[in-house]
């Protein structure tokens, strides 16, 4: 029995795809545009709707436009029939995907919508078919040649459909100005939202911080170090940070002169900072980059003004890696 290429075969499938999809460009023109102007300037959700393996990429495209904080859920059109309409409202938009443009089960929705004056967009491939010659705005989608051994299992038209979507979420990303922060909202929980932590969310402040002047002695900052239990002491003189000593500096003082040293004599000046604003990920790169545990944190860059202080621990202990 001759053996098979799977490894070929996948090959194959992925050139075909790759090659089809870039006919995409063709669904780039002034309806495009008119679907990403009527979904920004909605002032209802956004309701994607499909069957089979239409109504999955739909599912998914709702899921992609809710997490950057476009309003919006999916509606399974066998379900639509049936008492699950009364979920539309009339400012709504409708999003309709099919690849033929001719399933049957987005009839009544379509109906529906005309009835109610509500918006559609209709993403399908067929010039002539019924999704593409009802709804308000068609995006019509490029004739691809699918990547299975007989030309007809949904592959290449489903991705190219996807991204059709996914192209519609960016622009409207772009549209509304999208942010870090804005993502960081929507996604406060997972390995997303430890990515998107701020110093700000998990940084010492206040009543907490180890603060001491520099006419203070050795033996003054040991107890400050044991009762802020962070490893560091913060050096200030008039509200201005002057310096720093952790742990290991204010020991070594100790050993080499006696506990009534002066701490400013034994002080790192200039000490490494961030803002309050920075990526909690990048403060742990810096921190990693230069072998430290802890770093000062300012208002900004500018009048560097101490509002707190990041540990690796807190780091840790939050995911970030």
């Amino acid at each position: 029995m001759k053996k098979i290429n799977y490894l070929a075969i996948a090959k194959k499938s992925a050139a075909i795809q790759i090659s089809e999809l870039k006919k995409i460009n063709k669904v780039f023109n002034k309806n495009f545009v008119k679907a990403v102007e009527a979904i920004h300037n909605s002032k209802g959700k956004v309701v994607c709707s499909g069957v089979g393996k239409s109504g999955l990429i739909a599912r998914k495209i709702s899921a992609t436009l809710s997490s950057v904080g476009i309003s919006s859920f999916f509606l399974d059109s066998s379900n639509a029939s049936h008492g699950d309409l009364g979920q539309v409202e009339k400012r709504d938009v409708l999003i309709l995907f099919s690849y033929s443009g001719n399933t049957a089960e987005l009839t009544n929705l379509i109906k529906y919508a005309s009835r109610f004056n509500i918006l559609t967009i209709g993403i399908a491939s067929q010039k002539n078919s019924m999704l593409i010659k009802s709804c308000d705005i068609p995006i019509l989608l490029p004739q691809v040649k699918e990547a299975d051994p007989i030309g007809m299992v949904p592959s290449t038209s489903t991705t190219i459909t996807l991204l059709v979507g996914d192209c519609l979420a960016v622009a409207l990303m772009n549209k509304q100005k999208f942010s870090k922060e804005r993502f960081r909202l929507f996604h406060p929980g997972g390995s997303i939202g430890s990515a998107l932590l701020l110093v700000k969310d998990i940084m010492v402040s206040g009543s907490k911080l180890p603060i001491i002047s520099p006419e203070k002695n050795i033996a003054q900052a040991i107890k400050v170090i044991k009762q802020k239990k962070l490893g560091i002491v913060i050096v200030k003189k008039n509200k201005k940070v002057v310096g720093f000593c952790t742990d290991g500096d204010v020991r070594r003082g100790y050993q080499s002169y006696d506990k009534n040293h002066k701490v400013s004599k034994i002080m790192t000046k200039n000490p490494l900072f961030v803002t309050q604003t920075t990526l909690a990920a990048k403060a742990l790169a810096v921190m990693n980059e230069n072998k430290i545990t802890s770093l000062l944190v300012f208002n900004n860059s500018h009048k560097k003004k101490l509002v707190g202080l990041v540990h690796i621990h807190e780091l840790l202990k939050y995911g970030i890696r």
